[in-house]
């Protein structure tokens, strides 16, 4: 299947769940319907953050790389894929009123609605651009934290990726991922099945493949934890896992 056939799966699907606000990242499709709130929680968002910024929370993702990440306030923080706005919104509680919070993302849709979630919530600094996360609408060295959420294995190319976010950070910057990784590689027609690719398996890469293109694009990579768990909560027990990772620009 072609990168741009794949991004237009994606795009659709999301387009479609922000429409409706309904769940539909990791697990889409595979495991039972559960609520936005149930979701959030298993992944590892607190109850006070899911209500306060409810209207953010889609039920997407397969951690909450916010509480991983070393934000600072003053910080500038980027957000690769950012659907709603949840993790921005998050991360801004962070940075404060000194630091900034920018989220790219792919789908016309999802940035209009976390605009208006950005105007409801009433933050300033706060910026949410439509872009893909392999060629970042951002300047070089601008950057002292990325975070990411279950989005980078829905990209054709994960190593383009890891180079753009290598760009936009600073010298000593972090990226902090809560990503999709197979434990055992998927058979072809699984690779294939449109669902599976918007629901955040049939673009994932093998665990060790994903941590060497990270190291290729020359960070230094710490595994921070591993979720298998989520492999029968979400996924019917297919052979994945949860990866939650820090990697330092040096």
């Amino acid at each position: 299947m072609q990168n741009d056939e794949i991004k237009k799966i994606v795009r659709e699907s999301y387009s479609e769940i922000a429409k409706s606000s309904g769940c539909g990242c990791c697990g889409a499709g595979i495991g039972p319907e559960k609520t936005h709130e149930k979701i959030a929680e298993e992944i590892g968002y607190s109850k006070e953050e899911i209500a306060k910024f409810s209207e953010a929370n889609l039920g997407l993702g397969c951690g909450n790389p916010t509480a991983m990440a070393e934000i600072k306030e003053g910080d500038a923080v980027l957000d690769l894929g950012s659907g709603a706005g949840f993790d921005c919104f998050l991360a801004v509680s962070r940075t404060g009123a000194n630091g900034k919070v920018v989220g790219v993302d792919m789908t016309a849709e999802m940035v209009e609605k976390a605009r208006e979630n950005a105007e409801k919530y009433g933050y300033k600094n706060i910026e949410f651009k439509l872009g893909d996360i392999e060629d970042l609408p951002v300047a070089e060295n601008s950057f002292d934290v990325v975070i990411s959420n279950c989005v980078i294995n829905l990209a054709p190319d994960k190593e383009k990726v890891f180079r753009e976010a290598y760009r936009a950070l600073k010298p000593g910057g972090k990226m902090f991922v809560s990503d999709i990784v197979l434990l055992e590689q998927l058979p072809d027609e699984l690779k294939k099945n449109k669902a599976l690719l918007s629901g955040c398996v049939a673009g994932a890469l093998l665990k060790d493949d994903y941590i060497k293109k990270i190291r290729k694009t020359g960070f230094e990579v710490e595994i921070l934890s591993e979720d298998k768990s989520i492999s029968k909560k979400q996924y019917q027990g297919m052979p994945l896992e949860s990866l939650k990772l820090k990697a330092i620009k040096r």
